[in-house]
């Protein structure tokens, strides 16, 4: 890549830190931004700037916002006695894009992971029992994810929120629409049977 001048090379170098971009991929990001309006470039320049002097967490639920509270906590029209626990904000959108569920969120931030050195303290429980504690929340709907870790910190938290009035429910899962039953996996079409329904 010594063909490229130092500018290029700078921004080639940048692009592939990013999670996902190889050599190759960084090399044709730099030529398009390159080949680009520079009103273009400008502006995504400065959404990127824009993005890390205001983007932050939400007081409430944690999610990424531009404002102390989202725009989901801060919406009149959600229920705010039923919380949906996801582990990170992309969890929380696949839910709010499913357009399943109308009430408020908590993000956790991570999962239990002893192997990794997580536990209770380096994820957002405590601040999901202050919210039990303090709100008027009924029902808490464990929406983590079904494998070991997601598992793990959904049996805590449930064990955590025994001795508070408010129901806990988790999310079920079972075999996907369209899914071809010899293909999937012995857990999933267990819990699929564990948690069939009458028709």
């Amino acid at each position: 890549m010594s063909h490229y001048p130092s500018s290029i090379l700078n921004l080639i170098r940048n692009l592939s830190r990013l999670p996902g971009i190889g050599e190759k991929t960084a090399e044709r990001l730099a030529m398009h931004i390159l080949r680009m309006p520079d009103k273009d470039a400008e502006k995504l320049a400065s959404s990127i700037l824009d993005l890390k002097e205001k983007a932050r967490l939400c007081s409430l639920c944690f999610a990424m916002s531009d404002t102390e509270i989202c725009n989901i906590c801060a919406n009149p029209e959600r229920d705010p006695a039923v919380l949906c626990v996801v582990e990170q904000p992309a969890e929380m959108a696949a839910v709010e894009k499913s357009g399943s569920f109308r009430g408020l969120y908590h993000i956790l931030q991570g999962v239990l992971s002893p192997m990794d050195g997580i536990g209770p303290d380096n994820i957002r429980v405590r601040e999901l029992i202050e919210r039990v504690e303090h709100g008027q929340i009924r029902e808490i709907v464990l929406a983590t994810s079904t494998n070991v870790e997601g598992e793990a910190t959904a049996s805590y938290i449930a064990e955590r929120l025994q001795k508070y009035p408010v129901k806990v429910t988790r999310i079920a899962s079972g075999v996907p629409i369209g899914g071809d039953l010899k293909y999937v996996d012995q857990v999933t079409l267990r819990r699929a049977m564990e948690t069939r329904y009458t028709v």
